[in-house]
């Protein structure tokens, strides 16, 4: 029982990890440092962390979403029970 609940909670990180890098690539992040922040802390199983990070910085950078890679942030915050990365991200959309 204790090793099939550890096997799901590894494979909800891991589904976690990669949605989060998807999100990485084909956000409009340009610092290399940022993007290299948000990897670091994937690689060391912080994926709550790695998407909070991403979502601060592209609304402390000011930089435009579309409504379906915002809808997209929005979905992995309510899964991931972190709603608040994604507050007022809405205020960047572009179309």
């Amino acid at each position: 029982m204790i090793a099939s609940v550890l096997v799901w909670v590894l494979l909800v990180q891991l589904s976690y990890r990669a949605r989060v890098t998807e999100l990485l690539e084909d956000s409009p992040l340009t610092s290399e440092a940022v993007v290299t922040d948000v990897r670091h802390l994937l690689s060391h199983g912080e994926e709550a962390l790695a998407f909070d990070t991403m979502c601060s910085w592209i609304y402390e950078d000011a930089l435009p979403v579309t409504r379906q890679y915002l809808a997209r942030l929005v979905a992995l915050a309510d899964e991931m029970g972190t709603p608040r990365s994604v507050q007022r991200l809405d205020e960047l959309l572009i179309d």
